[in-house]
């Protein structure tokens, strides 16, 4: 049975290779308190699809490169906004708004 593990992704910079920022709790063998701990591991993204933020689920595999041994499973929470290309799209987003706020007045 292949580990799973879920976090948060913190760079998407690389061509189909996703960082995964995975956080877990440990406990002091001495003193016994909790703290956390962060682990970062690269992860196959064949289809680019995760983006900062988003919330994922990766699970283990054979080593797909030095430091890849991950692969995407799934994504189960976008975090990222998209982007608007085109300005004129924002513009009427912005136009719409102004004539909602002066009805509002008005009424």
């Amino acid at each position: 049975m292949a580990k799973t593990l879920t976090g948060i992704v913190t760079s998407d910079k690389a061509d189909k290779t996703i960082v995964v920022s995975v956080q877990t709790s440990k406990r002091h063998p001495l003193y016994r308190k909790q703290y956390m701990v962060h682990t970062k591991f690269m992860a196959h993204d064949e289809s680019n699809s995760a983006k900062n933020g988003d919330t994922v689920v990766i699970e283990e595999s054979r080593p797909l490169s030095a430091r890849k041994r991950f692969v995407l499973k799934t994504i189960t929470d976008r975090a990222h906004v998209e982007h608007i290309e085109d300005t004129s799209e924002v513009e009427e987003l912005v136009l719409t708004k102004k004539k909602k706020e002066a009805k509002e007045e008005q009424a």
